[in-house]
C-alpha cells in the first residue's frame, strides 16, 4: 500500500476538522483508495490544540522548516488564513515539490499565478475544493463533469454569514444591525464583520469560481463588489409583495465573449432555486450550454463540512501521479470584462403624496427606454408617499442616467433603496 505522509499548517476550526476525519476515515480511505495517509508534521503555536486531539507534540513546531526539509512529507494541507505567511510558506513548499492544499480563499484569488509559478517548476499540485463553498464539491464539478459544455452564467449564494442575515432579515422581520449582532453572537459572524457583510468573501470566491469556468484569469479586482449594509427590512417587505426574496450574489456570466462579474444584493423570484437556500447553507447555481441548470447545494462552512472537502483533496494529491496545471492563469488578465452589463432594478423612494407624481416617475423612465414592470404605493405621513417599483430590463448606465434625473424630480423628496433583481 502507498503511504503518503501530510504536513497539517495550523489546527483552528477547519484544520481540528480535518485531522478529526483523517482519524476517523483512516482505514476506509486505506481500502477504498490504497493509501495509508499519516500526519508527519504540524505547525501550531497553540500546544493544547494539538493535545486535545491526541497528536504527538513532538511532532508540532512554530518552525516551516520542518515541513520543508521532511521528504516524507508529499502534501501540505494550509489553514491559517490570510495572505501572510499562508502565502510564503505555500510556495516554498510547492517549491520542494509537495503539493499543497487550502481553503483560503483570499490567499488563492490574489495569489493563484504565485502558486502556480512554483508549482509548475516541480510538477507539485495545488488543490483549493474548499475554497468555494465549503463542503459544496462545486470545484472538482466545474474540472470534471463539464468537459461537454461552455459555462455560460454562475449564479450563488457563497457566503454563510450573510445568507443567515438576510434569512433571518426576511423570516423574522428584524433589521439588519440587530440581526448582525445576533450572527455576531451565534459566531455566524466576526466582530468585524466587514470582510462577509461588504462582500469581499464572495468577491475573492467569485473570482475563482469564474476562472475556472471561463478558463481565463478573472481578478478579484475585476469583480463589481457591493455589501449588503444598506438593505431594510421595508426592502425586504416590498419585496415580498413582488414576489421576491433577497439575497448577496455572486454572479458571473460570459455574454458574447465578455465577462460580467459581481456581487451585490439582489431580488430573485421566490421560485428560484435559490431563493430557498437558507440559514448559513450555500447554494451555487450553474448553467452550460448543453446540461442547462445545475444546482449545488450545502453548509459552506465549518470544521466538519469544509474538513471533508480538504480530505478530499488530500486523498486526490496523495493519489495522482501527475496534477492538473492551470495556464490561463498565468495569463495577463484579459480586458473583455462588460460593466454595462444588464439587469432590473427594485427602486424604493419617497415623493410627494399628490397626483402627477407616477406620471413624473413612468415619464423619467419611459423617456430612458425603460419599462417599469411592478409598482405598488402606501401612503405614509406629511404629504409623503412611499413608492417602490421594479423595473425592466436595461443597460447600467442607462439605468444610472434615468436614477440621476429621477432623484432631481422636485416631486420626489428621497431614492431609498436601489437592488438589482436577477430572474
Amino acid at each position: 500500500m502507498k503511504k503518503v505522509g501530510i504536513a497539517l499548517l495550523g489546527l483552528g476550526v477547519v484544520g481540528s476538522g480535518t485531522y478529526r476525519i483523517l482519524q476517523a476515515k483512516k482505514e476506509k480511505i486505506e481500502r477504498d483508495y490504497g493509501v495509508s495517509i499519516e500526519v508527519k508534521k504540524v505547525l501550531e503555536k497553540d500546544l493544547s490544540k494539538a493535545e486535545a486531539l491526541g497528536i504527538d507534540l513532538n511532532k508540532v513546531s512554530c518552525d516551516i522548516n520542518n515541513v520543508l526539509n521532511d521528504d516524507s512529507i508529499s502534501v501540505v494541507a494550509e489553514f491559517f488564513g490570510g495572505t501572510e505567511p499562508a502565502r510564503t510558506f505555500l510556495v516554498q513548499c510547492l517549491e520542494r515539490g509537495k503539493s499543497v492544499v487550502t481553503s483560503n480563499k483570499e490567499l488563492f484569488s490574489k495569489h493563484w499565478p504565485d502558486l502556480e509559478n512554483a508549482a509548475r517548476k516541480t510538477g507539485a499540485g495545488i488543490y483549493f475544493e474548499a475554497s468555494c463553498g465549503g463542503g459544496v464539491p462545486i470545484i472538482r464539478a466545474l474540472h470534471d463533469s463539464m468537459q461537454g459544455n461552455d459555462v455560460l452564467e454562475i449564479k450563488g449564494i457563497v457566503n454563510g454569514t450573510t445568507n443567515y442575515i438576510l434569512s433571518n432579515m426576511t423570516d423574522n422581520g428584524s433589521d439588519y444591525d440587530a440581526t448582525l449582532k445576533e450572527a455576531q453572537r451565534l459566531g455566524y459572524a466576526e466582530a468585524n464583520p466587514s470582510a462577509d457583510v461588504d462582500g469581499y468573501d464572495s468577491t475573492y470566491k467569485l473570482s475563482i469560481l469564474s476562472s475556472l469556468s471561463f478558463n481565463k484569469r478573472v481578478p478579484y479586482t475585476s469583480i463589481y463588489r457591493e455589501g449588503i449594509s444598506k438593505v431594510t427590512k421595508e426592502d425586504i417587505k416590498f419585496g415580498k409583495e413582488f414576489g421576491m426574496t433577497v439575497k448577496l450574489l455572486a454572479i458571473s456570466k460570459n455574454v458574447n465573449g465578455k465577462i460580467e462579474a459581481h456581487v451585490y444584493p439582489a431580488f430573485i423570484p421566490n421560485d428560484h432555486p435559490l431563493a430557498k437556500v437558507g440559514g448559513a447553507f450555500n447554494g451555487i447555481y450553474v448553467v452550460g450550454d448543453n446540461v442547462g441548470e445545475l444546482m449545488f447545494y450545502g453548509k459552506g462552512a465549518g470544521d466538519l463540512p469544509t474538513g471533508s472537502a480538504i480530505v478530499s483533496d488530500i486523498v486526490t494529491a496523495a493519489t495522482k501521479e501527475s496534477h492538473r496545471r492551470y495556464p490561463f492563469i498565468l495569463e495577463e488578465a484579459a480586458q473583455d470584462f462588460n460593466d454595462d452589463f444588464i439587469s432590473e432594478y427594485f427602486i424604493r423612494l419617497s415623493a410627494k403624496d399628490e397626483s402627477g407624481v407616477l406620471s413624473t416617475i413612468t415619464g423619467i423612465f419611459g423617456k430612458a427606454g425603460i419599462s417599469i414592470d411592478a409598482m405598488v404605493q402606501k401612503a405614509g405621513s406629511n404629504g409623503r408617499a412611499t413608492i417602490a417599483f421594479v423595473t425592466q430590463k436595461t443597460t447600467e448606465l442607462t439605468f444610472r442616467k434615468a436614477l440621476e434625473e429621477l432623484q432631481s424630480a422636485s416631486c420626489i423628496s428621497e431614492v431609498s433603496s436601489v437592488i438589482r433583481v436577477e430572474k
